[in-house]
C-alpha cells in the first residue's frame, strides 16, 4: 500500500490514470479517460482498498473512479468498455454497494452493446480498423464480464444473449484447433463468415501470444460460470493446459511462444498475472479434485513467481511489477511496468487470500 500512496502524491489530476513506467524512470506515465488502460488504476485503488481498509485510499479509488464515468454515456469507440468500467465501477460497486455506481455499469453495458453485429453473433471488437470489415479480438472475451453482470443486475436479457453468442463466436473462430488463439478474427459484415485469424500484439498469425492465450482462459472460464455450457469449460480447460504446457521453467511466459529469439526475448509478466486469476477462476469451477488442485497450485506458482525480487520492482520504482511487454511488433512497451499487470496481480494476491481462507 506504500507504493500506492506514493503514486496518489504525484498524481494530481483525477482524470489521469498511470499506465507505463519507461524504462529508466521511476514515476508513472499518465494517459486520459479514453485510453483503454484508464480503468485499471481506479481498479488498482479499490483492491488495495480491500485488502487494507484505508479509508484515505477509498477517498483516491471514488475520485480516480468517477471520470470514467463519461465512457457509459457516449458512442462506443471499442470493445474496451469493459475495462474501462468495470475495472473501476465494477469493483467500485461490488465494494460499496452505491447505487449510482450501479447505474453507470448499467448504462456502460448499454453503450457496449451497441458493437454488437447479430449477423456475425459478436461485438465489433475495433471499429477503427476498417481492413477488417468486422473483428473480434479474444482480449474481448474480458469485457463480456460486464454484460454478464448487467444482465443480472436490472438490464435486459438480451445482453446475457449477446455475450453467450460473442464466446460461441469466439470459440469457433479465434481459438485454433491446438487450442492455441488468434488475436483478432476477420469476419464479413454482411454475410458473417470468418474470414481470416491475424496476429497483432503476437509474433505470427499462428504463434501463440502469450497475453492472448491469458485472455482466453480467464474468459471462458467466467462465461462457463455465467452459461453452465460445458463447451466453455472444456475450452478453458484446453487453453490453460496448453499454455502450461508450453511455459518456460521459471513459470512466467515469454511475450510470445514462438519468438524465435528466446530466451533472449522479452517476458511479460501481465501475462502471467492474468493466467494467475484465470486459473483460479477455473479452479473454482471444475468439479474433478486432481484438476482443481492443478489450476490452483499453477496459480499459486505464478503468484509466487511474480513475488519475488525477480519481478517485484521494490525500490526501482512506482510499479509493483517489472517485465511486461505490451505491443511488441509496434515496439511499444516492451520489457517495462504495466498497470495492468499490477491490477491482475493484486485481484490475484486477493483471490489467493480468499481461496487459503
Amino acid at each position: 500500500m506504500i507504493k500506492t500512496k506514493e503514486t496518489l502524491k504525484q498524481i494530481k489530476a483525477f482524470d489521469s490514470f498511470p499506465r507505463n513506467i519507461p524504462s529508466g524512470e521511476k514515476e508513472w506515465e499518465c494517459v486520459g479517460v479514453t485510453d483503454w488502460c484508464s480503468g485499471f488504476w481506479p481498479g488498482v485503488l479499490w483492491y488495495a482498498y480491500e485488502h487494507s481498509g484505508d479509508e484515505a485510499i477509498k477517498k483516491a479509488a471514488e475520485k480516480f473512479t468517477l471520470p470514467i464515468k463519461t465512457i457509459a454515456y457516449t458512442p462506443a469507440l471499442d470493445h474496451d468498455i469493459g475495462f474501462q468500467v468495470y475495472c473501476s465501477f465494477g469493483n467500485a460497486y461490488r465494494l460499496t454497494g452505491n447505487a449510482e455506481y450501479k447505474q453507470v455499469l448499467l448504462a456502460a453495458a448499454d453503450t457496449l452493446a451497441t458493437l454488437y453485429n447479430p449477423i456475425v453473433g459478436s461485438i465489433h471488437s475495433w471499429p477503427m480498423k476498417p481492413q477488417y470489415p468486422h473483428n473480434t479480438i479474444i482480449d474481448n472475451m474480458m469485457n463480456l464480464e460486464l454484460l454478464f453482470w448487467a444482465a443480472k443486475n436490472g438490464g435486459e436479457k438480451r445482453l446475457y444473449d449477446i455475450a453467450e453468442s460473442h464466446a460461441e463466436v469466439t470459440m469457433k473462430n479465434l481459438v485454433r484447433p491446438d487450442y492455441t488463439t488468434y488475436h483478432l478474427g476477420s469476419f464479413d459484415n454482411k454475410t458473417g463468415a470468418f474470414i481470416k485469424g491475424v496476429a497483432h500484439q503476437g509474433y505470427a498469425d499462428n504463434s501463440m501470444w502469450a497475453r492472448g492465450q491469458t485472455w482466453g482462459i480467464y474468459g471462458f472460464s467466467f462465461a462457463y460460470r455465467e452459461t453452465k455450457r460445458e463447451d466453455f469449460l472444456n475450452t478453458a480447460i484446453h487453453l490453460a493446459d496448453k499454455y502450461l504446457e508450453r511455459l518456460p521453467e521459471d513459470g512466467i511466459p515469454y511475450w510470445d511462444f514462438d519468438d524465435p529469439r528466446i530466451p533472449n526475448s522479452p517476458k511479460d509478466a501481465s501475462a502471467a498475472a492474468i493466467a494467475a486469476c484465470g486459473m483460479l477462476e477455473l479452479a473454482g469451477l471444475v468439479k474433478d479434485k486432481e484438476l482443481k488442485n492443478k489450476y490452483y497450485r499453477a496459480a499459486k506458482r505464478f503468484v509466487n513467481m511474480l513475488s519475488t525480487d525477480a519481478y517485484l520492482s521494490n525500490e526501482k520504482n512506482q510499479a509493483l511489477l517489472l517485465h511486461s511487454t505490451g505491443h511488441h511488433p509496434k515496439n511499444s512497451e516492451i520489457d517495462v511496468p504495466i498497470i495492468y499487470a499490477d491490477y491482475y496481480y493484486l485481484e490475484a494476491l486477493l483471490r489467493l487470500k480468499k481461496w487459503e481462507a
